[in-house]
């Protein structure tokens, strides 16, 4: 579907390669105007960021190597208050780009809703990644739509007609702005692709509240055969606590890879635990006289 804040001779505002840089902090969405050249180190684009992202959630899946820091991972999106959110951007942004903000979230709370064929606010969240950079776009995004207020109608528009980082904020912000189940068909969406990060902030809160035992059960599956850590699934103890039917499932996974040649995610082994605490991991492949860890995927 075409995003329809552009056309497809007009890149997305958000694969601008070009940093806010010291007074130039204007809100208009458009590239910057000749006569200011980029930075001779511009700051990576949003799809640049997603897609080694991307490469390095694959190598740690081969590797079993833990994931790397990112710079808004102090306390997970969806579980920051929105003032403490502001507060902490706000303190890593340079000032041009803190600028930027404040007059984004003042329009955002000055005209919440729908004005027009689009909303100023949902302007602002396209064009987030080139003014605040793809490390800080997220949690500039959870603000915009926090102080829209915006509504579950609201949020399926900029999920579905969105790119994947904007898709990705929506999903962070559910747990802030939609108490009830309404917002679910965004979650199970994400659910059925393989974006690594776009499956992460789909096992949030939000998820861990309002999905089905059966769901549930299959995001869990997802994160562990596409390589997505288990840590980012939340209330992750207590829902696979004595969950018997996981168990079952957990345990089908683990001997279809083993049959396969194929390494078994230790993550497994930890959710395999939380189902029955008295369960004792099976033995890793290679003792039991298959080819180990050495198996490829295909």
């Amino acid at each position: 579907m075409t995003h329809p804040r552009t056309s497809p001779a007009t890149p997305d505002a958000d694969t601008e390669s070009h940093p806010p840089t010291e007074g130039h902090a204007s809100t208009d969405v458009h590239s910057p105007t000749e006569g200011h050249p980029p930075t001779e180190n511009p700051l990576p684009t949003e799809t640049q960021a997603d897609s080694e992202a991307g490469l390095a959630d694959a190598k740690r899946h081969d590797t079993g190597a833990e994931p790397q820091a990112h710079p808004e991972d102090d306390k997970p999106l969806a579980l920051t208050p929105p003032t403490e959110l502001r507060a902490h951007l706000a303190a890593r942004l340079h000032s041009a780009a803190r600028a930027w903000l404040h007059r984004a979230l003042d329009e955002a709370a000055a005209n919440p809703g729908t004005h027009g064929p689009i909303s100023v606010w949902e302007l602002r969240i396209a064009e987030a990644g080139r003014r605040c950079g793809p490390d800080h776009a997220d949690a500039a995004r959870v603000l915009i739509l926090h102080a829209a207020r915006a509504d579950t109608d609201a949020l399926s528009r900029v999920y579905f007609q969105g790119t994947g980082a904007e898709r990705r904020a929506v999903l962070h912000a559910l747990p802030h702005l939609v108490p009830g189940p309404q917002a679910l068909p965004l979650v199970e969406d994400a659910l059925r692709t393989n974006d690594t990060r776009l499956l992460a902030a789909a096992v949030g809160p939000y998820a861990a509240r309002h999905l089905d035992s059966h769901q549930w059960r299959h995001a869990v599956l997802k994160c562990l055969f596409t390589g997505v850590h288990v840590e980012t699934v939340a209330d992750l103890d207590r829902r696979a606590h004595r969950d018997t039917e996981l168990a079952r499932m957990l345990g089908d996974y683990a001997a279809e890879r083993t049959a396969a040649g194929r390494p078994v995610p230790e993550d497994l082994y930890r959710v395999l635990t939380l189902t029955d605490p008295t369960a004792t991991p099976p033995a890793p492949a290679a003792q039991r006289g298959g080819r180990g860890t050495d198996g490829k995927e295909s």
